[in-house]
């Protein structure tokens, strides 16, 4: 045991090496982790957007369209800047950017509403930000169930101040936004997208390493312990992981504490809660970091693998799109990603309040994760050796 705990200490001591000697390397583990939260905390620091600029096309051109048009334009979040005459003119003007959507009032609307019909609205919003579309969603749909109030009420054929309200609004309602009292998009998101760079910054730096070592025809157990050292694959591989996780057990500080103190998210979760958790979720994330940089046999094969996993991930981890309205399938196959099980826990433990017992299922899957990965990287590091170094085959211990 004395042994194995030694061979670590060395291995994790030379890759620190490994680590510093490397300008790109300290920039992927160190700079960009610090700077990329900041980026994105800063980019969506505003939570809303207001007054976004749209354009109407008015096909009904109508009493009520017009009142639909008024009332749309006099919320805080949508500034109606001018009238299409057409679906063409109107897309012209979100191509020159002077607007960022397009309010479409079909010919039949003042019709099918006097009739007693169901009549629609088309929105089409610029989706470089979420934001837009969001924000003229929740105009459109404010003005018309405000205007449908006023139907009912003029279809009952009016009566007293009272009825009309009660009429308007039979049951009194409140909304409260729970766990994001901004009702912002950035402590919605942000919180996740923090989780998503820790893992994938280390995919990142480690498939560098790799990619390294690979182009310069050096990836041995000489590049980490002296010449001649006999280290099983499993010491190497334990000493590697815990030399990158004690680094990012640094770089978790500011990403998940700093910052959202800097941009005020919301964080109630207890720190020491949060410490606990992360721990498994660095150790799983850095083992599987660890087993696909394997694939990566240059050195700028790290960067191909961060852009194609990175959106993918995101989209998997249920925090984009609704996780209920995921297919099980799926479910299932983003669970054997990391970052699922730790955006999960680190949000509902940071943003929520969260116990560990709460999250003991994405807690449990993490420490599971570590396991299997840490085998799946010893084994992939015998299949390394094996192709592409075998001049060191022979220093590996069984």
């Amino acid at each position: 045991m004395k042994n194995f705990l030694l061979n670590i200490y060395y291995v994790w001591l030379g890759e620190l090496k490994v680590v510093f000697r490397d300008s790109a390397v300290v920039l992927l583990f160190f700079i960009v982790p610090l700077t990329y939260p900041f980026l994105y905390s800063f980019i969506y620091n505003n939570e809303t957007a207001r007054n976004v600029k749209v354009v109407v096309v008015d096909d009904s051109n109508s009493v009520l369209s017009r009142e639909f048009k008024r009332k749309v334009d006099a919320t805080a979040d949508v500034k109606v800047i001018g009238y299409a005459t057409d679906m063409e003119e109107a897309r012209e003007a979100m191509r020159r950017k002077e607007a960022y959507g397009i309010i479409y009032i079909p010919r039949d609307f003042s019709k099918k509403i006097n009739t007693q019909q169901q009549t629609q609205v088309s929105l089409f919003a610029d989706m470089s930000s979420l934001l837009f579309y969001k924000a003229m969603m929740l105009a459109a749909t404010d003005v018309s169930l405000d205007m449908g109030a006023d139907i009912r009420v003029v279809e009952t054929g009016g009566g007293s101040q009272e009825e009309d309200a009660t009429t308007r609004q039979t049951v009194e309602s409140q909304w409260v936004t729970m766990y994001n009292p901004q009702n912002g998009f950035a402590s919605f998101l942000v919180p996740a997208i923090l989780v998503l760079i820790i893992q994938q910054t280390l995919i990142l730096g480690i498939a560098t390493i790799i990619g390294t070592h690979n182009d310069k025809k050096r990836f041995t157990i000489a590049s980490h312990v002296s010449e001649g050292k006999r280290v099983s694959s499993l010491e190497l591989t334990i000493g590697k992981a815990f030399c990158y996780s004690s680094l990012y057990m640094l770089v978790s500080v500011w990403v998940f504490r700093v910052i959202p103190y800097l941009f005020k998210f919301p964080q109630i979760g207890d720190p020491l809660t949060i410490a606990a958790f992360l721990m498994p979720f660095l150790l799983a994330a850095t083992f599987f970091a660890m087993t696909l940089s394997y694939f990566c046999s240059q050195r700028e094969f790290g960067m191909m693998l961060f852009v194609f996993t990175s959106v993918l991930f995101i989209f998997m981890s249920g925090i984009s799109w609704p996780w209920t309205a995921i297919p099980e399938p799926l479910k299932a196959i983003a669970y054997i990603i990391p970052s699922t099980p730790g955006i999960h826990g680190f949000i509902k433990i940071n943003t929520m309040g969260a116990t560990l017992a709460d999250v003991w299922f994405d807690y449990v899957t993490l420490w599971i994760q570590a396991g299997v990965y840490c085998v799946t990287a010893v084994a992939m590091y015998k299949w390394w050796i094996k192709n592409y170094d075998p001049k060191y085959k022979g220093m590996l211990r069984k």
